[in-house]
């Protein structure tokens, strides 16, 4: 489960042969051998289009899963389910019972995007944003992954000098069902001088800090061997008991080397010099907003995908971006992080490491091809919509099977 997502991979599978004997035939985007269409797996995948760009790159990802799953004898069964502000829109809650039941009887489930400005004015409970929150309850997903890496063929797309962006590759694991986002109490009051007050609470049992702690070290033992746990244990007492658990369970980690930073200077480092992380574990607050700031360091918030998973039962993936409202229905979304979304959905939802490696391949293909969105958009490349990077994505898994035929 706490595996690091590696997208500087090796070349993709070679599980799918052709005998050289037997007839087939190719065309863009499909596979006709017997071999491709005889599915031997079968899995159950919820999609959330949501709101905003959300359609658009869900859309894009869902063909690529289609794909690749032919390429290794997988057959999707998708269903597609409202939420968010679509969901409002449609039946009034951001979460329908039906849509929860749907994510829970499936084996993965992949999230587009929510919110918009439609509804930011909505009483809380009816706020795209609160579906986002039931559903990671609802699945009990408690551990977010979020890698930040820089593709060298975006390095010029990072805000940083290239000294300092080139070769960072950070997984930040942020614990997702505790903390300020569900403390409680949490609310409104008038206090004794007539004020109006709104208050929340920071809170953490023990064994909701030795879970993250867990998938922190393994992952960081599956990549360089360093963990740096991130809290602002000077000031507050639940990141007091955070640092003391994490350094308690590193114990059962010798082999991962152990640092601790506070909040506020892990900000400021992260910006300074980012290769001196390799894994960071945070709490969900802190995890939410250093994991935003690490995505600027790649080059765009479009390229980073995440994994939310619990102890059992189907994990939620999704990009880390939010729904941008201001170009959807344009054309203009960079699919690419719904579509690593995709490939974090096979290795780590499914165990389909193979398929994976397929997307993750061909992802880094069409970059190498010029092919670019707005955000990434550089002079020398070659500026593609949502649609037309998807269909590049699609040729690019297309040439590894020929590659590997």
């Amino acid at each position: 489960m706490a595996a690091s997502l590696q997208i500087n991979c090796k070349p993709a599978s070679t599980a799918f042969r052709v005998n050289p004997a037997s007839k087939c035939s190719r065309r863009l985007f499909s596979v006709s051998c017997a071999a491709a269409n005889a599915p031997q797996k079968r899995y159950s995948i919820t999609l959330l289009p949501g709101d905003g760009i959300g359609p658009e790159v869900i859309s894009v990802a869902k063909d690529v899963l289609k794909l690749t799953g032919s390429l290794e004898g997988i057959e999707f069964n998708f269903q597609e389910m409202p939420m968010g502000g679509s969901a409002l829109d449609l039946v009034g809650v951001p979460l329908p019972d039906e849509t929860l039941a749907a994510a829970k009887h499936s084996d993965a489930v992949l999230l587009g995007a929510i919110g918009g400005y439609k509804w930011d004015n909505n009483a809380k409970h009816l706020k795209p944003e609160t579906g986002l929150l039931q559903i990671r309850e609802g699945l009990k997903v408690f551990a977010n992954l979020r890698p930040a890496t820089v593709l060298p063929q975006l390095v010029e797309a990072s805000t940083l000098k290239r000294e300092v962006a080139e070769g960072v590759d950070v997984m930040v694991v942020r614990e997702l069902t505790g903390g300020i986002y569900f403390g409680q109490p949490r609310g409104f009051r008038i206090d004794e001088n007539g004020d109006e007050v709104g208050y929340n609470t920071e809170v953490y049992a023990a064994y909701e800090i030795d879970r993250i702690a867990r998938v922190a070290f393994e992952t960081a033992r599956k990549r360089q061997g360093r963990l740096c746990s991130v809290d602002k244990a000077n000031v507050l007492e639940a990141s007091m008991l955070w640092r003391r658990r994490v350094t308690a369970i590193a114990e059962e980690y010798p082999d991962v080397e152990l640092s601790h930073m506070y909040v506020d200077n892990a900000a400021m480092q992260l910006v300074r010099n980012p290769k001196q992380f390799d894994t960071i574990v945070t709490n969900n607050i802190f995890g939410d907003i250093l994991s935003d700031e690490a995505s600027m360091i790649t080059g765009s918030i479009g390229m980073l995908p995440s994994a939310s998973l619990g102890s059992s039962g189907p994990g939620l993936f999704e990009p880390i971006h939010g729904s941008a409202p201001d170009i959807a229905g344009q054309d203009k979304a960079n699919p690419l992080a719904t579509i690593l979304s995709a490939a974090m959905l096979l290795k780590y939802g499914l165990e389909e490491e193979d398929a994976a490696r397929w997307i993750e391949n061909a992802v880094l293909d069409t970059l190498n091809k010029g092919f670019r969105t707005g955000d990434i958009y550089s002079t020398g490349t070659k500026l593609v919509g949502c649609k037309e990077m998807g269909e590049a994505v699609l040729r690019s898994v297309e040439s590894q099977v020929h590659t590997t035929v």
